[in-house]
């Protein structure tokens, strides 16, 4: 029986969380060196994550809420992290 397109497209859970690690150190690491300060940097670097993230998403056609592990969990996870960063933006 022919697997769907989308089925076998999909990576194991464990490379999508180790991928997202990876691009939350590349980040973390780029807002250290930015000249806008580290909160700010980090925001802006997020915020930009979402968006690449999102786009990805829709250029490949993920599904939304699907079973697998994909970019649109990576655009919900930094949303998460972009909102955490704000909240301690405005609390410092």
């Amino acid at each position: 029986m022919p697997q769907s397109s989308n089925t076998s497209q999909a990576l194991s859970p464990a490379r999508v969380i180790a991928r997202f690690a990876v691009r939350v150190v590349v980040l973390g690491a780029f807002a250290a060196f930015g000249s806008i300060g580290f909160v700010r940097g980090l925001a802006t670097l997020l915020w930009m994550s979402i968006i690449l993230c999102a786009a990805v998403a829709v250029l490949r056609r993920e599904e939304l809420l699907g079973a697998v592990l994909n970019h649109w969990d990576e655009c919900a996870a930094f949303g998460a992290l972009f909102a955490l960063v704000q909240l301690v933006d405005e609390q410092s």
